[in-house]
């Protein structure tokens, strides 16, 4: 065999996907069993792109420059055969092209299963990557191609300038992942068994820049629905994602590492957060935003495993989260450091929600979590005009902060939530929180400590970023 140069850095880049098509998801899951009610007032929301129309499977496609039709690379979209290289084969044309845009079309009225792969930038223009058909994987675990990472479907690596938009529906066909003996309650009696239990997240975008998400339609997910790493100015625009309420870790949009994210006029109903929010991330704004049923907008979870922690400037407004096991949530586990800090939450209507507002620093997945003296330190959270209804099951509003780092700066201004049924109005629960009241709320909210906390954390470098 011959022997060829290869760079420190190409080495590096090939060692680093090999890790990132083992990386693990987060697993976390809750029962789901909120009665319904409904609050009168709701921001509007875009309704979920229609589907289109079926064409004849044989209309022509067109050859124009910057245009790649899939068909073009032999695309068949009989939602049979595996059309994997000719959506690859149309991806690399696009990204060699000189000109400043390229459209990658998967066409209307068409299916195609596309196995697992890595889609690799930097391009040498932009990439339109347009759905107007159905896209979906392998079904199920059975189908999986053998020796390839159960934990992705589609990677998009290091593109700067990338627009994923259309009028079909990705559909990731969740439900024979959902249903291995490991994922909650699916084992005998109800249990969770051992067993293989990696399932993959349907979009991932790694270490990419300038991205839009716009107009799709996305359903069951075996895992995350989009997932967002080491990225930078991300906008997602009136999507629609939908998953069944018990479909375990289907988490809508997580992002992690990323940077000047916003997140517009988009339904999301699922099995677990509708957005979630990781370390590193900071300037991110989510406006008009219809969540549930499942778990609420969280930032977090944060902290495990004793790894620090950082995310600033985010902003929740205008949304509504409806039946879910959470509103607006920030969660993370005993022994982390680090901070968040700069964190909004204004004009949100909830809609039966076990946990409308709610801090938890005892995050733990188990009966097995010990006490620790560090946490992520909870900072500078506003929430304002947040009003609706709670599940009666659970207090309105839910500050449990570390034993030793006390939450600080907690304001809170126009908060009326109201029991979904009954008359009974129950308290809020505080623990070593403190903040300020802007305005009476109701229920009021008398356990909330004024000033600041007598053992200051001000000059420990662990709590800062």
């Amino acid at each position: 065999m011959g022997h060829s140069s290869i760079s420190p850095i190409g080495i590096f880049s090939i060692y680093f996907l090999t890790l990132l098509l083992c990386t693990q998801g987060r697993h976390h899951f809750h029962k789901n069993k909120n009665s319904h009610s409904h609050y009168t007032y709701a921001p509007s929301i875009a309704p979920p792109p229609a589907e289109a129309p079926s064409p004849n499977s044989n209309d022509n496609y067109t050859n124009e420059p910057g245009f790649y039709d899939v068909r073009a690379f032999g695309g068949i979209g009989d939602g049979i055969s595996d059309d994997t290289e000719s959506l690859k084969m149309a991806w690399d044309a696009a990204c060699q092209s000189e000109l400043e845009v390229n459209v990658i079309l998967l066409p209307r009225g068409l299916s195609f299963v596309i196995h697992p792969n890595i889609f690799t930038g930097p391009c040498k223009g932009s990439l339109l990557l347009r759905v107007d058909g159905t896209l979906m994987p392998p079904d199920g675990p059975e189908s999986w191609p053998n020796n390839t990472s159960k934990r992705q479907w589609l990677i998009f690596y290091r593109i700067n300038g990338m627009s994923l938009e259309g009028t079909g529906l990705i559909d990731g066909r969740g439900q024979k992942w959902w249903d291995l003996p490991c994922k909650p309650h699916k084992g005998p009696n109800g249990t969770t068994a051992p067993g293989p239990c990696d399932s993959p997240i349907a979009l991932r975008f790694f270490m990419s820049s300038n991205l839009t998400v716009q107009g799709l339609r996305i359903k069951n997910s075996p895992q995350f629905h989009f997932r967002f790493d080491g990225c930078e100015s991300v906008h997602i625009e009136s999507i629609y994602i939908t998953a069944p309420a018990l479909s375990p870790n289907t988490d809508g949009i997580h992002i992690e590492n990323t940077n000047d994210v916003r997140i517009y006029n988009s339904v999301v109903s699922n099995g677990d957060d509708c957005v979630s929010i990781g370390s590193g991330c900071y300037d991110v704004d989510i406006k008009n935003i219809t969540c549930g049923p499942g778990h609420g907008i969280s930032i977090g979870s944060l902290g495990n495993h004793d790894s620090r922690a950082c995310v600033s400037n985010i902003t929740v407004r205008d949304s509504v989260i409806k039946v879910s096991d959470n509103g607006v949530r920030i969660k993370t586990w005993q022994g982390g450091s680090g901070s968040v800090s700069g964190v909004t939450f204004s004009n949100i209507e909830m809609d039966s929600v076990k946990n409308p507002i709610i801090i938890d620093q005892f995050y733990c997945l188990s009966k097995e979590c010990n006490n620790k003296t560090s946490a992520v330190f909870v900072s500078d959270i506003l929430y304002t005009n947040i009003k609706g209804t709670y599940d009666i099951r659970h207090p309105p509003m839910h500050f449990a902060c570390s034993d030793s780092v006390p939450c600080t700066n907690l304001t809170l201004s126009d908060i009326e939530l109201l029991p979904a049924q009954g008359d009974m109005v129950l308290d809020p629960f505080c623990w070593n929180a403190y903040g300020n009241l802007d305005t009476l709320t109701i229920p009021p909210v008398s356990c909330l400590m004024e000033g600041i906390p007598p053992q200051s954390i001000v000059g420990n470098e662990i709590y800062h970023c």
